[in-house]
């Protein structure tokens, strides 16, 4: 066996048909690479498999490895194929509409039978809360805690997942999501809650509000799948750093991966 020094780094890509790996030794350059079938109903054991595979063929311990690289297109296919939790909405009262109205823009102007997608968010699980901040962040309406808490027991009810929160002008003052945020922790507590102000704190309603949404209806999936594949690479005996790839190119820990997915 090699020396037990951690000179060796991994890159996993899953794929819809094949998970590939490439194993580089710092020390000297070399790289080997690795090839299995994907497991679509939990890509992590295409991981460990080919892993085991790859390290074994190498004569190298899962210990030596100081850097795991993971890239996985997990959160696009489930966005694309709508597989994401349910989900809900909770916005200012008035604007329960603004994901299904969007910009207006047409991405062909002259097709009058042009068909949008659909929000993610039905419009029956979208809640227009009553409170408003201005655009300069300050509290025009507080925000009415009781109707949240009645919201949070219908959530529950209806078997809900995930909520994403966005309230007008929350990327100027983020007080009346954070409350918001404590009571659905409080009230319904199985709940993954994001809120706009954390994930995209930008001006424009429907950028922010439909980016927040995206995020939330993922993360439970993303979660569970990030959790199961450290247990899988901790009993392989890894010990390093795992981080997970973007799609502008560049890597996350799989903390922040794990809160905001998107």
């Amino acid at each position: 066996m090699n020396s037990l020094r951690k000179h060796h780094r991994a890159g996993i890509d899953i794929g819809g048909t094949f998970t590939d790996l490439v194993l580089l030794d710092d020390s000297t350059g070399e790289r080997a690479l690795g090839k299995v079938l994907t497991t679509p109903d939990d890509p992590s054991e295409a991981v460990e498999k080919g892993l085991v595979e790859l390290l074994e063929r190498e004569d190298v311990a899962a210990t030596q490895l100081n850097t795991i690289i993971h890239g996985t297109t997990l959160v696009t296919n489930a966005l694309i194929e709508r597989k994401g939790v349910r989900t809900a909405l909770l916005t200012t009262e008035g604007f329960r509409d603004a994901v299904a109205i969007g910009t207006e823009h047409r991405y062909d102007m002259y097709d009058i039978f042009i068909e949008k997608p659909e929000p993610l968010v039905p419009r029956s699980l979208r809640y227009g809360m009553r409170e408003r901040i201005l655009d300069d962040g300050s509290v025009a309406i507080g925000l009415d805690e009781d109707q949240v808490r009645q919201v949070a027991a219908q959530l529950r009810e209806r078997e809900v997942q995930a909520v994403a929160v966005s309230f007008l002008h929350a990327f100027r003052n983020p007080a009346h999501e954070r409350r918001a945020h404590e009571i659905l922790a409080e009230e319904a507590p199985g709940i993954t809650v994001s809120l706009s102000s954390d994930v995209a704190a930008e001006i424009r309603e429907y950028e922010r509000t439909s980016t927040t949404i995206a995020n939330v209806y993922v993360r439970p999936l993303v979660e569970r799948y990030l959790r199961v594949l450290e247990e899988r690479l901790t009993r392989l005996g890894f010990r390093g750093s795992l981080y997970v790839m973007l799609s502008n190119g560049g890597t996350a820990s799989v903390e922040t991966a794990r809160e905001f997915p998107i």
